[in-house]
């Protein structure tokens, strides 16, 4: 139940309050932290595109393991920007300067780095905040048609970790 007292009545001009605010100093401040947001996406998406560029290794180029592969590191760099960026905004400026850096320097769209079904299953094994890397590892596994493979699973969850460790580094470098 609400009282008179809890009801606060704003005087006959609120925003002359604001008035003093100095809001060129917050615009230039934001428009400096949606650059370094742009610059840390693009960083991480030129990282990115140098380890799932097509090599003359034969055993690298398995398809199906390639776009796993691609698949896990574009999850990767999502979570990571929402991890070690703290602004929601600016996470989201980060994510689509990275999908954009990828899609304009490769053939690689940004739709098929961003399939929401494995997406799902990263996210489940992501939000579960316990062994979230052995997690990720197992997931990877699965999605590359080797569910319990150890093999898979310990390449999967070193991919994670090191790609997590790009990201939280660019993030700490630029910001």
């Amino acid at each position: 139940m609400l009282f008179d007292e809890d009801v606060k009545i704003a005087g006959d001009k609120p925003s002359r309050s604001l008035e003093s605010f100095e809001t060129e100093e917050v615009v230039l401040e934001s428009d400096e932290n949606v650059q370094k947001a742009k610059n840390v996406g693009e960083k991480v998406a030129k990282q990115y595109l140098e380890d799932t560029t097509i090599s003359d290794d034969e055993n690298f180029n398995n398809t199906e393991l390639l776009i796993q592969r691609r698949l896990l590191l574009s999850f990767t760099a999502t979570v990571g920007f929402e991890t070690y960026i703290e602004d929601d905004a600016l996470s989201g400026i980060a994510q689509k300067s990275f999908f954009d850096y990828i899609e304009n320097n490769s053939d690689t769209s940004s739709k098929s780095i961003s399939d929401t079904g494995a997406f799902s299953f990263y996210y489940l094994a992501f939000r579960r905040k316990d062994d979230v890397e052995r997690r990720i590892g197992q997931t990877f596994a699965m999605l590359c048609s080797h569910d319990g493979d150890p093999i898979f699973q310990e390449l999967g969850e070193a991919l994670y970790c090191w790609f997590m460790s790009v990201v939280k580094d660019s993030v700490s470098e630029i910001f």
